[in-house]
């Protein structure tokens, strides 16, 4: 069967920008930037893009774009007789089931408050009775499966109709409503009153405040960041990859696509920041920020209603454009690993991430007493995702492109240079071989012994 294949240049990136785009960028990367010095952050963040990011992202790609198959296959096609990194392949498909686990509940959150700003549920609330409804549609089970099960019915849904009829021209009509939207929330922000204080503040590089916090925790903090935005690892863009051209480089690409994610979440912090600043609302981090903090920061507002229900679309669009791409990852393996149909893979796959996303909807509620490690459900579950397959698995796809006992860095270089546009040099093959792998060790042994 012949590989499909993005219809556009343009669906590529939107695509690819869709699933590095997620809830991180709107409830993290704003209160980390204002926490640790703003400007300041923000250059550390990127230089680590330049650093990391961007490296290991045409990395996973190349392995895609040269294989023309998902993970497992993906691997074989490259790796050395008798080798066995394919392995590796099988953790990026369970990498990708455990992070819909918990993300298709966070999304249906996010569906839920839309829908609850739309039709008024907020209208008259103050105080705790705004907390309250957050706290009641998690304790919820019914509610909270049924918007657990639209996003997931809704994601597979989308997939079933094959790459450019499905994801590919979904995708392109949720990236630019999320984009026209973002630009539109933080041009309300910065006209609000005392909303340019807001923007200085997130914005403008503050020594003093990052020496509060600690040079090396600002440095720590725009590493973990700029590497975590892109959901390298668990071979979600190698999958993408494997859909692509060869008309332009992979840098070229990589470049586009961290651009795109940064002007999300830098934009996010415009909406934030503004608007707390101009209601005298302290912007913290976390779930607390988007749906107890900022619910309050509209109501305040004139049309507060429409704004809130504005920024939960935009919401909305940022976390199903993840779950539409990592879903697309899903049935990209059974396709190429079991020979099922894209319709038999949407409707098995659909079932089987219904079912096992039921333990982080339960954690919620009627399992809320339960602890793995200390941590509830949605907090292990991501842990396992975030501290352990991300770190480890981006340090595979760069181990087997970078040494002669993988893929090898001449046949990588060769693959990410193929096409117009900037070329990767190769006399970086030093630092991608020895510093760079030490880099991602130290993310990972953050992740998993944290302060």
């Amino acid at each position: 069967m012949e590989r499909e294949s993005f219809r556009s240049r343009m669906g590529f990136l939107l695509v690819s920008a869709g699933c590095a785009v997620g809830i991180g960028n709107v409830w993290k990367f704003p209160y980390v930037t204002g926490q640790n010095g703003g400007g300041i952050f923000v250059l550390f963040y990127l230089l680590f893009l330049v650093l990391m990011g961007v490296p290991v992202l045409t990395m996973e790609l190349a392995v895609g774009r040269a294989s023309r198959k998902s993970a497992v296959l993906g691997y074989k096609a490259l790796e050395p007789k008798g080798g066995k990194w394919h392995i590796h392949g099988w953790f990026c498909v369970a990498g990708c089931c455990l992070l819909m686990m918990y993300y298709t509940t966070v999304s249906g959150w996010m569906l839920g408050y839309f829908f609850k700003f739309t039709v008024g549920t907020f209208t008259g609330l103050e105080g705790a009775a705004i907390d309250n409804v957050f706290h009641a549609m998690r304790a919820d089970v019914g509610e909270m499966v049924g918007w657990m099960a639209a996003t997931v019915l809704g994601g597979f849904l989308v997939c079933s109709f094959g790459l450019q009829r499905g994801l590919e021209r979904i995708t392109k009509v949720m990236m630019l409503g999320l984009l026209g939207l973002i630009a539109l929330l933080a041009v309300h922000s910065l006209t609000l009153p005392g909303g340019m204080e807001g923007a200085k503040f997130y914005l403008l590089p503050d020594l003093a405040r990052a020496l509060d916090a600690g040079l090396g925790s600002v440095i720590t903090a725009a590493m973990n960041q700029a590497f975590f935005t892109l959901s390298l690892g668990i071979a979600a863009m190698e999958v993408l990859g494997s859909y692509m051209t060869k008309e332009h480089t992979l840098t070229s690409e990589a470049v586009r696509i961290c651009s795109l994610d940064t002007f999300v979440a830098l934009m996010a912090g415009l909406i934030i920041f503004p608007a707390c600043f101009s209601f005298g609302v302290e912007p913290d981090s976390g779930p607390s920020l988007i749906f107890m903090t900022l619910p309050k920061v509209f109501l305040n507002m004139s049309g507060g209603r429409l704004w809130g229900s504005l920024f939960f679309l935009f919401m909305t669009f940022a976390s199903f454009s993840t779950v539409i791409a990592v879903f697309e990852n899903l049935q990209a393996n059974c396709i190429d690993n079991f020979g099922w149909s894209r319709k038999k893979a949407s409707v098995l796959n659909c079932l089987f991430i219904l079912i096992a996303s039921l333990p982080c909807v339960l954690g919620n509620n009627l399992w809320s007493e339960v602890r793995i490690l200390g941590r509830d459900v949605l907090d292990f579950e991501d842990f396992l995702v975030s501290n352990l397959l991300l770190p480890l698995g981006s340090l595979v796809y760069l181990l087997f492109c970078v040494t002669k006992w993988g893929w090898g860095y001449d046949n990588y270089l060769r693959e990410a240079n193929e096409g117009t546009g900037v070329r990767m040099p190769h006399w970086l093959k030093p630092y991608f071989q020895f510093f760079l792998p030490l880099l991602v060790l130290v993310i990972l042994i953050q992740g998993l012994f944290p302060k």
